[in-house]
């Protein structure tokens, strides 16, 4: 990648700080670019293939940034509202200079896998209508679970707007005066998973998205905690939503 850019303008990108604190900081030889101290911020460094260091730590350019949130109850999925708090309240300020936003939404009170990232283009396909990326979720339903539901499920369900399902994959955990359960869906109409409970008179009292296409929630991470997608998994999410 021939990309040459101003240092400040990379470091800046990395959330090190404005152009006016960089120049300051990269002055007074806090600064090094491939073992050097450099103290100009305007030359131009491939920050792909130099090592940069700021504070003695190394610094890894990247473009994109992914990162997988374990998203809690009660934000809401966007990157600014007057009223709520957001996503992006969960996550470190370092990641807001890469101008990051959630792909796809999950409403207020349901839990679970959201990715956050910066890149729009994969972005775009993955949420393309056209694509039909499985998405499954957890949940508890008021009422028994029953094999005609599975049935209904597998055929399609018709939402209160007409508007019919895509096939989907109904599977029972437990029965029980609350049923628990998981569901795969191939389309993302708005609160789609209780308006299909709610066809067949069912109601859904908590919910949890637990994978999107072949990605899976690290189980490991907690309502609201999160971290960056290992190299695997960007791979992963991208091969599923390409073609």
């Amino acid at each position: 990648m021939g990309n040459m850019q101003r240092l400040d303008k990379i470091l800046g990108n990395m959330g090190y700080g404005t152009r006016k604190e960089l120049k300051k900081i990269i002055k007074s030889g806090l600064v090094k670019v491939d073992g050097k101290v450099v103290t100009k911020s305007s030359i131009h460094v491939n920050p792909y293939k130099s090592i940069i260091e700021i504070y003695g730590d190394k610094i890894k350019y990247r473009e994109y940034i992914y990162i997988m949130l374990n998203k809690p109850q009660g934000f809401i999925s966007a990157t600014f509202d007057k009223c709520h708090k957001t996503v992006l309240d969960l996550i470190d300020e370092k990641y807001y200079a890469f101008n990051p936003f959630p792909m796809g939404r999950l409403d207020i009170d349901t839990e679970g896998l959201l990715i956050i990232t910066n890149d729009g283009k994969l972005s775009h396909q993955i949420l393309s209508p056209k694509k039909h990326i499985p998405k499954t979720y957890y949940a508890h339903i008021d009422g028994r679970v029953t094999k005609e539901d599975i049935k209904a499920f597998k055929e399609g369900i018709v939402l209160d707007d007409g508007y019919k399902t895509l096939s989907s994959q109904l599977v029972i955990r437990e029965i029980g005066e609350i049923s628990k359960i998981e569901l795969t869906i191939y389309e993302g109409k708005f609160h789609q998973v209780k308006r299909m409970f709610k066809a067949v008179g069912k109601k859904v009292l908590y919910l949890k998205r637990i994978a999107m296409g072949n990605l899976k929630l690290d189980e490991s991470l907690g309502l609201g905690e999160y971290r960056e997608l290992t190299e695997d998994e960007v791979q992963i999410l991208k091969k599923g939503f390409e073609g």
